[in-house]
């Protein structure tokens, strides 16, 4: 933060780290503290975190670029269930919002003539052949359209995906559950190892290595890992799951205790279900199983060390949301950032374009708008048509926006949420996009505004006001 503060307002100090304050803006149930800065253009952000961590156990951060400035920073809540304060560098274990970071390597790896995405997945994988698998392409993976996403028939414990060789050699002996490119289905957990396994043929390096060096390093970034090394896992902050409860799933009640996240899956279904009815859209529960729910999930800790250490690109990356908001930054200004070139304009254009949709769907029952490897962006503001990015189960996301130049994420440690993300990231997304909108419609001075600090309370609520 301190570096693009100061590129931003010569002279101007970061905020340090405060105690916890008072709520402001609207009234709440618990003081929580928050920290961090906001730009007086996006002080609605500040306002969304402020309810979100207010109303949610844990923490949360989030981060804005515009225009390729940092113009929100902010962190807030406790980064475990002991009241631990979250801190400006900790980082949070975000789920699928990992799978927008092992393609946007996918994507660089294409610029520079490696891949091909209408390319044989088996032509940088032979073994991956088997099993009528010969004639995939990079661009089916990417797309979902693999018929590839049954991790419940491939492996008979989810401890499994601990073991990166075991992973790959139990895709290699599988079959599609599908004809390639006939159907759309979320590859929940195996797209990672899909897309990691190509990634490592291509390098012939070590997918955690690939992260760092391919994006972690060039831009910058102060915590993005997947397959977190041990020295830096005193940040991780600690994942807060509902101990016990009643919630409501399609007119019954589903109780658990701890995150049973098969049971949890079936009941988001029978929820959806009468929704999709009325739409004429039925909701193919085994495959939602076959995609996110292997033999033993329940028992599985994503926020464990060993976890942590582990490389599972679709489901266990560790973030800052700066880290996260800074990649996106740079996609949602041309693939360029601060002079750092990550990808081409045209690869980007490639990489981002909607695909042409399958006749049917599985696993997630409706149009998300794919890209190859993102997919749409919903807000509270509706639907961007530009922008692209992957939420991930437990309300984390990040996502671009090249015609606003606008880039947003978050990190979260508790809740549970669907498998792409819940009502807090289509909140502080709807804030970021309402802000940005009415940035451009107003003429700026040449004279930008200092930044404000979280603790000053009396001036985010005289701005937030004023809105």
């Amino acid at each position: 933060m301190g570096l693009a503060l100061r590129r931003w307002y010569p002279g101007v100090k970061p905020p340090t780290v405060r105690s916890a304050f008072s709520s402001f803006l609207t009234p709440s149930v618990r003081a929580v503290p928050m920290d961090g800065f906001v730009h007086p253009d996006f002080v609605s952000v500040a306002t969304a975190l402020r309810r979100q961590i207010e109303s949610y156990p844990g923490g949360a951060a989030v981060c804005v670029y515009h225009h390729g400035e940092c113009v929100a920073d902010l962190w807030g809540g406790y980064r475990d269930d002991a009241g631990s304060l979250w801190r400006r560098d900790t980082m949070a274990p975000s789920f699928s919002t990992t799978k927008g970071v092992a393609s946007t390597i996918i994507h660089v790896m294409v610029d520079r003539g490696l891949i091909d995405y209408d390319t044989r997945v088996a032509d940088y994988w032979p073994e991956f052949a088997q099993g009528g698998k010969g004639a995939i392409t990079v661009r089916q993976v990417l797309a979902h359209q693999s018929g590839l996403y049954h991790i419940r028939q491939m492996v008979d414990r989810a401890e499994r995906m601990l073991d990166w060789d075991y992973m790959i050699h139990a895709i290699e002996r599988a079959r599609p559950v599908h004809e390639p490119g006939t159907r759309t289905g979320y590859h929940g957990l195996t797209y990672g190892f899909l897309v990691g396994e190509i990634i490592q043929r291509v390098t012939g390096r070590p997918f955690p290595r690939v992260v760092r060096e391919e994006i972690a390093h060039p831009l910058g970034l102060d915590g993005m890992y997947v397959g977190a090394p041990p020295d830096q896992l005193y940040r991780a902050a600690r994942l807060i799951w509902p101990r016990s409860g009643i919630s409501a799933f399609g007119g019954r009640l589903l109780r658990w205790r701890g995150p049973e996240i098969g049971d949890f899956v079936a009941g988001w279904a029978a929820l959806l279900q009468p929704l999709l009815n009325l739409a004429g859209v039925a909701i193919d529960i085994p495959s939602m199983l076959d995609a996110l729910a292997p033999r033993g999930i329940s028992a599985f800790d994503f926020g464990a060390e060993e976890t942590l250490r582990a490389a599972i690109p679709a489901a266990n990356g560790l973030f800052t949301a700066r880290s996260l908001a800074r990649m996106y930054a740079a996609l949602a200004g041309g693939g360029v950032l601060h002079g750092v070139r990550l990808l081409s304009p045209g690869t980007l254009a490639r990489a981002t374009e909607i695909q042409p949709r399958a006749s049917d769907h599985a696993v997630i029952p409706f149009d998300m708008r794919w890209r190859l490897g993102y997919h749409g962006v919903f807000t509270t503001l509706g639907v961007p048509k530009r922008a692209f990015g992957h939420f991930g189960f437990g309300g984390s996301g990040a996502w671009a926006d090249p015609r606003r130049d606008l880039a947003v994420a978050l990190i979260v440690n508790s809740g549970m949420g669907t498998p792409f993300g819940d009502f807090r990231t289509a909140r502080i997304s709807g804030a970021a996009l309402a802000c940005a909108n009415a940035r451009a419609a107003v003429p700026r001075p040449r004279a930008l505004p200092a930044p404000v600090p979280a603790w000053d309370e009396p001036r985010l609520a005289a701005l937030a006001g004023g809105r």
